[in-house]
């Protein structure tokens, strides 16, 4: 039996995921280590490890004074020293490292490869889905017209959606999904309904139902239509005959969520993970939470602020929710202006940074396909496009 390349087989690979997430990585900053100067693994006094470039930013100039960022241990910068096991170890998995991230499919950095919208285009965007036929980007925000369709290259398809008082206009939307069979669904705080509508902007259904301020919206994979409501703290599904414009079935599948807005479902699993936020300060627990269901609606995975507080050194306010391709859960972050990957809801919170750097105020998320991961930007008011480094 021929052995095997370096990092081809699953006990490695998972060997160099963790390494990369925990021991790799510089805890304050995020940075890889190296064995150059500004990258090199330093030990504190109190045992803690940051690179040298975080030992420069934490001294004082002239005391060079510090304090560890984890335990709070008073130290100079003076006082550190080169982390010789981090080094070997870097040494030693260099190679497999360099071929891991050379392999199509193993994690890496993400890029901004394309941004479209801007002030104008679109303004104050608040909720963004992919049509699954089509691979266009469908945006609803505050402008006169409230929907709009991007194609791949990020110019205006087509929008609709009059900003307006009747039945039919949308008064204030919250957010969007697109469904298999290309019609577009749209939460309305203005008049707390669902609107439905073709793919060309036809009205096709209007629905209030039972609640009292619909929030989050997505499409399961059965092409049934999850909701959320905000105010009355629970989570629905839809199912609609959408060429007839009727609403078949509705179902409260929980009714004891706290503020509940993003939702999302894993097209691998069927999972469905639910972001809790308070609607106002003091209602409830404070912060955000993620609750992961199984597709049979039992809890699998929980993660708030306080927790994530312990793998991450600044607050997290997560604002949107979706699945990568492999179940892993993505959050957008606002307070860090981040996007951040949680890990498979069975193994929460294996925190790792996804994108760190372009983001202003991220609102939604989606993944193409292609795995290219779309940010909608509220503060920039603009869509943009992320791909892997390899890609």
């Amino acid at each position: 039996m021929g052995a095997e390349a370096p990092g081809g087989g699953p006990a490695l690979r998972e060997l160099l995921r963790e390494a990369d997430s925990g021991l790799l990585e510089c805890q304050v900053c995020f940075e890889r280590f190296g064995p150059r100067q500004q990258r090199r693994p330093r030990n504190l006094p109190c045992g803690h490890v940051v690179c040298l470039a975080c030992v420069a930013a934490l001294a004082q100039p002239r005391t060079l004074a510090l304090e560890c960022p984890f335990c709070r241990r008073a130290c100079r910068g003076c006082d550190t020293s080169d982390c010789l096991p981090l080094l070997h170890l870097l040494e030693l998995l260099g190679p497999a490292q360099a071929a891991r991230r050379a392999a199509p499919g193993g994690p890496g950095a993400l890029t901004c490869r394309l941004a479209f919208g801007g002030w104008g285009t679109l303004v104050n965007p608040t909720g963004l889905a992919l049509c699954p036929k089509t691979g266009r980007v469908v945006v609803v925000h505050d402008g006169k017209r409230r929907v709009k369709i991007f194609d791949s290259g990020g110019g205006c398809a087509h929008q609709f959606g009059e900003k307006g008082g009747a039945a039919w206009d949308i008064k204030y939307p919250l957010d969007v999904t697109v469904t298999s069979d290309c019609h577009v669904v749209v939460t309305d705080a203005g008049d707390r309904s669902i609107k439905v509508f073709d793919f060309l902007g036809q009205l096709r259904l209007v629905f209030g139902g039972p609640f009292s301020l619909p929030w989050g919206v997505e499409t399961t994979p059965q092409n049934g239509v999850m909701v959320t409501d905000a105010e009355a703290g629970s989570l629905h599904l839809l199912e609609m005959d959408f060429a007839e414009g009727v609403l078949r079935r509705t179902e409260r599948l929980h009714t004891h969520l706290c503020g509940p807005r993003g939702v999302a479902v894993s097209r691998l699993t069927g999972a469905i993970a639910v972001l809790e936020r308070p609607l106002a300060p003091g209602a409830g627990t404070c912060g955000t939470t993620v609750k992961v269901f199984s597709a049979t609606m039992q809890l699998i995975g929980q993660v708030d602020t306080f927790g994530l507080s312990l793998f991450f050194p600044s607050e997290i306010t997560a604002s949107a929710v979706t699945f990568d391709h492999q179940g892993n859960v993505v959050v957008a972050d606002t307070s860090s202006h981040a996007v951040l990957c949680l890990g498979k809801p069975e193994e929460f919170p294996a925190l790792k940074p996804v994108i760190t750097h372009g983001l202003s105020y991220p609102v939604a998320l989606a993944f193409t396909k292609e795995n290219s991961l779309l940010v909608l930007d509220s503060a920039a008011h603009s869509v943009k496009v992320y791909k892997a480094d390899w890609e």
